[in-house]
């Protein structure tokens, strides 16, 4: 009995009825590999929960020579009723902390607020900023 030449020919490239059935299930099991890490992510993240978001942006800074100072100046947004943390910084020419202090702002009603604070420095300032805010 002679084997047909497509056959042949199948079997040769990996065609045959075995393969295709072999393909269609790592297919099936990619696919549903897939939709249950895609499920898991959906769950994990609705989970997950609304976090208050802080942002802050600077405004400007202005030095004060006779007193070694820097006054900074920034927008805090935060939802109403948290209670935030900031860290203001004097930065010198070479980018070198020279002042530092870190501020309690208490709960408002206000969303976005317009902050400014003097911080003393060590040595001659250049510049002042927020270096970071959270929640307390």
């Amino acid at each position: 009995m002679t084997v047909p030449e497509s056959d042949v020919l199948a079997a040769r490239y990996g065609r045959t009825r075995a393969n295709r059935r072999r393909d269609r299930v790592l297919l099936i099991a990619g696919a549903a590999f897939a939709a249950i890490v895609l499920l898991a992510w959906v769950v994990w993240a609705g989970l997950d929960g609304q976090k208050p978001q802080v942002e802050v942006t600077d405004t400007g800074h202005r030095l004060i020579n006779d007193e070694r100072a820097v006054e900074v100046s920034w927008n805090l947004s935060v939802p109403p009723g948290n209670d935030t943390a900031c860290v203001v910084q004097a930065l010198n020419e070479d980018f070198t902390v020279v002042g530092w202090k870190v501020i309690d702002v208490p709960a408002s009603t206000q969303h976005i607020r317009s902050l400014t604070e003097t911080v003393r420095v060590a040595q001659e300032a250049n510049t002042g900023l927020i270096y970071r805010c959270w929640l307390t």
